[in-house]
């Protein structure tokens, strides 16, 4: 078998190269805290979109540094609601995916939410107002105003005021509350399962945002992870401030935060992925000490995994 990365044995044992920070724990409280305060002033307009089975309204609510957030929601119309909702996250830069994409989990009697990451492609806002460069680079926006500036820790607790508010409604179980995305979606799917401890079920799919030194050591720094060559070259050519730099990113790093996660998780992997590099996923799954599994696919990279959207319609449907 080609390999791109680590061989198997060695990918079920690996524990991960970043850092991880001494108070990472009381940093997500102190930011979970500074959440608690925000009333999220939840408002919906209805859609131009309908359909005779779910009713979809563009939704909105506050969260962290002033920004008021986005997100599709579709809700099943009576009597086929179960109770369940499943929050779902885009890939890097995107944005919520169209109506029809949603209507297969309204079918199943599914409250659905997609969630607009703030500063990239949809409708939700991003107030900004952090040092340095701001033309692109999600990962490293606002790392030199410190920790509690990260852009990553905004759009973290952005997924946690999401199922608060998911929770809140009165045809939804709070205890029944699923997650789902692909790469940046896969990675915001954990995080949220993460810091809402009764998140139900996650399916993730290379997941993003993990382990950024090993990513950095495998040059593989031409796609998602550009802005960490990026970096160096512009601030740092020396790479003077190189330990603190990976340190600080441990913060929002979520191999970091998988043992917070008690849902049941099903993970896909492609082995030749240079996006999201097999040993950066491997690394969350090894720490996740809830029931999990794991879909492999040897000769395949950051694309379509054939067959995977349909193994998690099973997962969090069918079981």
């Amino acid at each position: 078998m080609p390999l791109l990365d680590m061989s198997i044995p060695q990918l079920n044992n690996y524990r991960g190269r970043n850092p991880r920070p001494k108070d990472f724990d009381q940093y997500w409280e102190n930011a979970l805290q500074e959440l608690d305060q925000i009333d999220p002033e939840v408002t919906f307009e209805k859609a131009d979109f309908q359909t005779s089975y779910a009713e979809c309204q563009h939704l909105y609510f506050n969260s962290v540094n002033g920004a008021r957030i986005y997100a599709k929601y579709v809700s099943p119309i009576q009597p086929k609601a179960t109770g369940q909702a499943i929050l779902l996250f885009h890939g890097y830069g995107g944005q919520s995916h169209e109506w029809t994409e949603m209507l297969k989990f309204a079918a199943a009697g599914a409250s659905v939410f997609f969630l607009d990451v703030r500063g990239q492609a949809g409708r939700s806002e991003d107030p900004g107002g952090v040092k340095g460069n701001t033309l692109r680079g999600h990962i490293i926006r606002g790392i030199e105003s410190g920790s509690s500036a990260l852009f990553y820790r905004s759009v973290f607790l952005d997924t946690v005021q999401l199922a608060r508010v998911a929770q809140s409604f009165p045809d939804i179980d709070p205890t029944r509350i699923l997650t789902s995305g692909w790469s940046q979606g896969g990675a915001l799917a954990l995080v949220c399962a993460a810091l809402v401890p009764e998140i139900e079920k996650v399916a993730t799919v290379y997941p993003f945002l993990s382990d950024y030194q090993r990513v950095w050591e495998m040059d593989c720094v031409n796609d998602a992870y550009k802005e960490l060559k990026e970096y160096f070259r512009i601030y740092d050519p020396q790479h003077q401030q190189e330990a603190h730099f990976f340190q600080t990113l441990g913060y929002i790093d979520i191999q970091h935060l998988s043992n917070r996660i008690k849902a049941k998780v099903m993970m896909g992997t492609g082995l030749m992925d240079s996006s999201c590099p097999p040993s950066t996923q491997f690394t969350i799954y090894n720490k996740l000490t809830c029931d999990k599994r794991m879909k492999i696919f040897p000769d395949f990279g950051h694309e379509v995994l054939p067959g995977m959207k349909d193994h998690i319609y099973q997962f969090l449907f069918c079981e």
